[in-house]
C-alpha cells in the first residue's frame, strides 16, 4: 500500500490530495465549505491565501481527523488548533477515570484502549487471555496489538479462523489508511500483509448461516472461545489524544465463552503484567471476591 509523501506541505497540495482521495471535484467540495469554487481553485493552485475559518470549513467537509486538520493549518500559515495532551497530564485524570470505569465495568469480559496506532493503552484484567503464547519481544511497551494478533509469534497460532479474522483487521486498518494517509500506518499495513497465513483470506468478508458479525475464534486450554468485538470512541472530541483512543470490547459469541469468563480467576496484576497486560486500577471484584463479600455481609 502506498500513499502520497508526506513531504507535500502546501496548502493547495494537500488540498487537491485530500480532496481527490475522497473523490469530490472542487465545485463538491466548495459547495459543501460554502465558498466559491473559483475561489478554491485559487487556493489550490496557490494564488489565494485562505483564511483560517475557510481552511478549518474545508477540512471539517473533507471528514480530516484532528491531527490532519492541523497539518491543514499549518500548511496555510496558521497556529494548530487542536492540542495534543499526554493521557497521564493532571487536566486527564477525567478521561483516565472513565476509561478505568469501562473497563472495569466489562469484566469478565475482555477490554482493552487502543491508541491511532494501535498501541496498547490500557487493558482489564480477562485481556490476560490475549498475552497468552504470545512471544515476549511482542509484550514489549510499546505493544502493537495488530502485530500481537497476526504475527506468526503472536496470538495468530491460536485464532482458530486466522484468514477470516486477519482479513477483517488488515480491512479495518486499510480504511484507516484512506481516512488518514498516515505513513506510519501504511508502514504498519506493509509489515502485516507479509505476515504468513496458510488459511483462505476472504476478499469481502460474508456472512455464514446465522452470522451476525465476524467472530474471534480463539484456542484456549483445548477449548475453542468465540468472541464478538465493538468499538466505542469519544463523541466530541477536542484533543488529537482523546479523539485517537478507541476501545475495543469483546462479547461471548457462544454460552461456553461465557461461562468459562464468569467463572474464571484471572492472575494477579503483577503477574499477567509480565505477559505484557497492564490492568486497569479500576477492577471490579473477581467473582470469588464478590462471594467473599457477599458471605461476609
Amino acid at each position: 500500500m502506498t500513499t502520497t509523501p508526506q513531504a507535500v506541505r502546501s496548502i493547495g497540495d494537500l488540498l487537491r490530495r485530500w480532496r481527490k482521495q475522497r473523490l469530490l471535484s472542487q465545485n463538491d467540495l466548495a459547495v459543501k465549505a460554502e465558498i466559491s469554487a473559483r475561489h478554491l481553485s485559487f487556493v489550490e493552485n496557490g494564488r489565494s491565501e485562505p483564511s483560517r475559518e475557510v481552511v478549518l470549513r474545508l477540512a471539517e467537509n473533507l471528514g480530516l481527523e484532528l491531527r490532519e486538520r492541523n497539518e491543514l493549518l499549518l500548511a496555510a500559515g496558521y497556529a494548530p488548533v487542536y492540542q495534543h495532551t499526554s493521557l497521564q497530564a493532571p487536566h486527564m485524570s477525567a478521561v483516565r477515570d472513565m476509561v478505568r470505569q469501562v473497563l472495569a465495568a466489562h469484566e469478565p469480559y475482555p477490554a482493552v484502549v487502543l491508541d491511532r496506532y494501535w498501541h496498547r493503552v490500557e487493558a482489564n484484567a480477562p485481556a490476560w487471555l490475549f498475552g497468552q503464547g504470545v512471544a515476549e519481544e511482542l509484550l514489549r511497551e510499546p505493544v502493537n496489538l495488530m502485530r500481537v494478533a497476526l504475527h506468526p509469534d503472536g496470538l495468530a497460532p491460536r485464532i482458530a479462523n486466522l484468514g477470516e479474522w486477519r482479513a477483517h483487521l488488515l480491512s479495518r486498518l486499510r480504511r484507516q489508511v484512506t481516512m488518514t494517509a498516515d505513513p506510519d500506518l501504511v508502514k504498519l499495513y506493509d509489515e502485516l500483509v507479509r505476515y504468513p497465513c496458510d488459511q483462505h483470506e476472504p476478499k469481502i468478508e460474508l456472512p455464514g448461516p446465522g452470522d451476525i458479525a465476524i467472530p474471534l475464534r480463539l484456542r484456549y486450554e483445548g477449548r475453542e472461545l468465540a468472541f464478538f468485538s465493538t468499538v466505542a470512541t469519544f463523541g466530541t472530541p477536542l484533543d488529537i489524544t482523546v479523539a485517537e483512543l478507541s476501545i475495543e470490547s469483546f462479547y461471548p459469541a457462544d454460552t461456553a465463552t461465557a461461562e468459562l469468563l464468569r467463572d474464571a480467576t484471572w492472575p494477579p496484576a503483577d503477574t499477567a503484567a509480565g505477559a505484557g497486560i497492564q490492568y486497569s486500577s479500576a477492577r471490579r471484584p473477581r467473582p470469588a471476591e464478590r462471594a467473599h463479600r457477599t458471605e461476609g455481609r
